[in-house]
């Protein structure tokens, strides 16, 4: 696998549209032989892919990567391959009476070629599951994932290899040169996840093309925990929340909220449900991932760094290894807004810890900052999480857990405002990556026959009548 040149990534765009634009969109039938042939594809590779994994971050659990890459992934196509009859059939739509003897219905048309960035945090299922969304909407793709997960990228391209012909998916490869290229093409649309910075790239760029876009961002995901409500079993779901893929997730617990008095009790609950799930430490755990690279690591301790300087307390639950890139979970109290910490979206095992007096305070602390692109409430009290589901935005909500809205087929995934536009994932990905095509077909007679010159009292008539 070598990287392309933009002058290459022209050429299999033309490449994909003269196919699409000779063969017409897929059947059903068709979808699902490809969608099932990519599954297929996917699960014959499914130790080459966790090692690949592995490699890619030097120490990764592949049970872990067998559960958040592969078992989402695979029910996703699943899905799909099990509602796409349903999606795919034209939905009938109202004719005013003036109208009645016509007939209208929408048809959701494949867009054409549909361009994927993937990212390097889970660079399994976040290329492939957009990739299966838009085979199933009937598109052909160019994919180009991480250039930071070469050995993944490489198995990924295997796949695709193995499961398509070029004119129907490509990978492309390449550094950041080759992606801001990719960002330019004319696609027909373009699906990115990553970071907000990058996204607003993206999005520039293929606003010169009047490219719709679908952007999964990230942010700053809080946690609001109710008053008295039992602190232990909250304090097992955020680590395991927080500590999956060592906190690369884009929809990782970022901070906690949590009532003045129940603080230092989170804090022991904390402590007593990470030594639980790693009972053997961290550096050369079966268990644990290592953060990606030295970059992230260093800026990671450059974060706890700067809280420890401005007065926080910082509780360390293990041993780290930076030749390892290897940063073991911790907890910081007495935070300070003002702390880069809270700043700029964590995306690793540390977790801030804040106190709120009313829940009025920790909705105001939430609403003040860019929309996050999850928020999770832990309590029973209806009326209070009910108004802070109404008075919050986000992308979702997971109540009394942690990231477990990700992996519903049937609801839709996404962010707003800095942590994304538009969503997929299910109906909602079909939607996103079709053009819902609207028909209209007269029939013999209706009232708009009627209102055409030569005008006349008839005319005056009928204008009448529809302006009541």
């Amino acid at each position: 696998m070598s990287d392309v040149t933009p002058a290459d990534l022209h050429r299999i765009l033309d490449c994909q549209r003269a196919a699409f634009l000779n063969t017409g969109p897929p059947d059903l039938k068709q979808r699902r032989t490809d969608l099932r042939r990519l599954k297929a594809e996917i699960l014959k590779r499914r130790t080459k892919i966790v090692r690949a994994l592995k490699t890619d971050f030097g120490q990764r659990s592949e049970r872990e990567s067998a559960i958040v890459e592969l078992i989402p992934l695979v029910q996703s196509i699943n899905y799909m391959i099990a509602h796409l009859r349903h999606w795919m059939k034209p939905e009938r739509r109202h004719v005013s009476a003036y109208f009645q003897f016509g007939r209208a219905w929408v048809i959701r048309q494949p867009v054409g070629v549909v361009g994927i960035i993937a990212p390097w945090n889970y660079p399994v299922s976040l290329a492939l599951v957009p990739l299966a969304t838009a085979i199933a909407a009937g598109n052909r793709v160019m994919l180009k994932p991480s250039e930071f997960t070469p050995a993944t990228s490489e198995v990924i391209s295997e796949i695709v290899r193995a499961a398509f012909p070029v004119e129907q998916v490509s990978v492309v490869t390449g550094d950041g040169e080759v992606g801001a290229a990719f960002s330019a093409l004319p696609f027909d649309h373009i699906l990115f996840t990553g970071s907000t910075t990058v996204g607003k790239k993206v999005a520039e760029a293929a606003a010169r093309n009047l490219t719709p876009v679908t952007l999964e961002l990230g942010g700053k995901s809080p946690v609001v925990i109710e008053p008295g409500f039992s602190i232990q079993r909250v304090a097992n779901r955020v680590a395991f929340g927080k500590l999956t893929n060592a906190g690369q997730t884009c929809i990782a617990p970022d901070y906690v909220l949590v009532h003045e008095d129940d603080r230092d009790a989170f804090a022991t609950a904390w402590q007593n449900a990470v030594k639980k799930l790693y009972p053997g430490g961290y550096v050369g755990s079966p268990d644990y991932t290592a953060i990606l690279n030295q970059h992230h690591y260093e800026r990671l301790s450059g974060l706890i760094r700067d809280a420890e300087e401005h007065g926080a307390q910082i509780i360390r639950m293990g041993n780290d290894s930076a030749a390892n890139h290897v940063l073991a979970p911790v907890l910081i109290l007495n935070v300070k807004p003002e702390m880069a910490v809270m700043q700029e979206e964590i995306f690793g095992p540390v977790l801030p810890v804040l106190t709120y007096r009313n829940l009025n305070e920790a909705i105001s602390f939430i609403n003040a900052r860019p929309r996050p692109l999850a928020l999770y409430y832990f309590g029973d009290n209806r009326v209070e999480r009910d108004r802070l589901l109404k008075r919050t935005v986000s992308g979702n909500i997971t109540i009394n857990g942690t990231l477990m809205h990700y992996v519903q087929d049937d609801l839709p995934f996404g962010g707003v405002g800095n942590s994304g536009i538009g969503a997929y994932h299910g109906k909602e990905g079909f939607i996103a990556l079709t053009h819902a095509r609207g028909v209209y077909r007269q029939g013999c007679f209706n009232a708009a026959t009627l209102l055409k010159p030569p005008f006349g009292k008839i005319t005056d008539a009928i204008t009448n009548l529809i302006l009541r």
